[in-house]
């Protein structure tokens, strides 16, 4: 009899010897995906942060007639070349829209070359031991200094560094996912809706669920060359559009809309159905009135998640070609367009080292707008789930 008490002694002290190296296993595995987080977000911040701060010089900008026709000489020759040359380019539209300016000299903070951006960062930088002598000392006479980048905010893409922003990628990234809310949602979750509550248990709606189970796994790519060939190629819709690029995400959000919105709609308890049953509703106002609204917190979280899902991706929008250079914003659906993740994938194959922390400050603009539309679906399901 105690030999069996030993056995099961020993047993039990296997079993807690186990569990304890599987606590600990699972610890190390936490703390090494954190650790991997941490240098990511670290090595991000550090290459993204540069982008936020723009390099400016202090000149006397002369706005004669002679600088309407020769923009060079707007600008003292001492610090001419320090000047952007994007920034000189423009100053012939800044006198035509202000005719105040015209015969005036100001002094003015104006955008730095690129490469005395990068000098000022400490970067490396192709300026000549004489320039960077004058930009040390206007940076003593306080003259030249890192300002918030502004320019990254207001601007679209450029082959300039100094001038290159995000302001048309953002756009054409909020008009495209307006078309693939517009497109996804309600055919998801009238989908999802049919699927759950009317439709019935044959092979035909068994093959259904397995072609949209099926159609959530695949790759992102394959959906870009569906795109590719029914929108643009059948229908002759316009390339490069946010239009086709919002349908074409659409097309790969959909599955996953319908399968949230049909596990929501399982989450509801079936005496909800039975007692509006009870009291006379019919099945549409049953579906309407009761099992949509509980429904309704995880519904509107596997949408936002499956629309966040969609803002990152890249590659479909590549095969419809929205990875074109835009440096205007996008004016309608129709017209030329690009998304946040293209623009980061552009720059990021730029030779200039300048490019380099604008890609990064991309992925930090892009990961907040992910990081938000998350926290949104968070706040909204609970929410909803206080409400009802």
């Amino acid at each position: 009899m105690s030999q069996s008490f030993d056995e099961i002694s020993a047993q039990l002290r296997k079993r807690h010897r186990q569990s304890a190296r599987l606590k600990w296993m699972s610890l190390g595995a936490l703390l090494l995906a954190l650790a991997f987080l941490v240098v990511f977000f670290a090595d991000m911040l550090g290459k993204g942060l540069p982008a936020f701060q723009q390099a400016q010089v202090q000149v006397e900008v002369d706005y004669s007639e002679q600088a309407s026709q020769l923009p060079l000489a707007a600008v003292d020759e001492e610090v001419r070349d320090l000047v952007s040359r994007g920034w000189l380019r423009t100053l012939p539209m800044q006198m035509r829209d202000n005719p105040e300016l015209l015969g005036t000299t100001r002094t003015e903070w104006v955008l730095a070359d690129g490469q005395v951006d990068q000098y000022l960062k400490g970067h490396a930088s192709r300026l000549r031991d004489d320039a960077k002598a004058r930009v040390d000392r206007l940076v003593e006479e306080g003259r030249a200094e890192l300002k918030f980048n502004t320019t990254f905010f207001s601007r679209g893409d450029s082959k300039m560094p100094e001038l290159a922003g995000i302001m048309s990628a953002a756009m054409g990234t909020v008009m495209t996912m307006l078309v693939t809310l517009a497109v996804a949602f309600p055919i998801g979750v009238m989908t999802a809706v049919y699927l759950e509550e009317f439709a019935p248990d044959n092979r035909f709606t068994q093959m259904i669920e397995i072609n949209i189970n099926n159609l959530a796994a695949i790759p992102s790519i394959l959906f870009g060359l569906l795109g590719l060939a029914i929108f643009i190629q059948f229908f002759g819709m316009p390339r490069s559009s946010p239009l086709v690029g919002g349908m074409t995400l659409a097309l790969m959000t959909l599955p996953i809309i319908i399968i949230s919105t049909r596990t929501a709609l399982r989450s509801v308890p079936d005496s909800i159905r039975h007692a509006a049953f009870g009291v006379g509703c019919s099945r549409w106002q049953v579906v309407r009135d009761h099992v949509l609204p509980l429904a309704m917190p995880g519904i509107m979280t596997g949408s936002i998640i499956g629309l966040a899902q969609a803002m990152g991706e890249t590659a479909p929008l590549i095969i419809v070609g929205m990875v074109a250079f835009i440096p205007d914003v996008s004016a309608t659906f129709t017209n030329a367009a690009t998304v946040l993740p293209a623009q980061i994938f552009t720059w990021s194959g730029e030779p200039d080292r300048a490019f380099v922390e604008k890609t990064a400050g991309g992925i930090l603009v892009l990961l907040s707008v992910l990081i938000f539309l998350n926290a949104t679906a968070v706040v909204l399901r609970k929410k909803f789930e206080r409400r009802w």
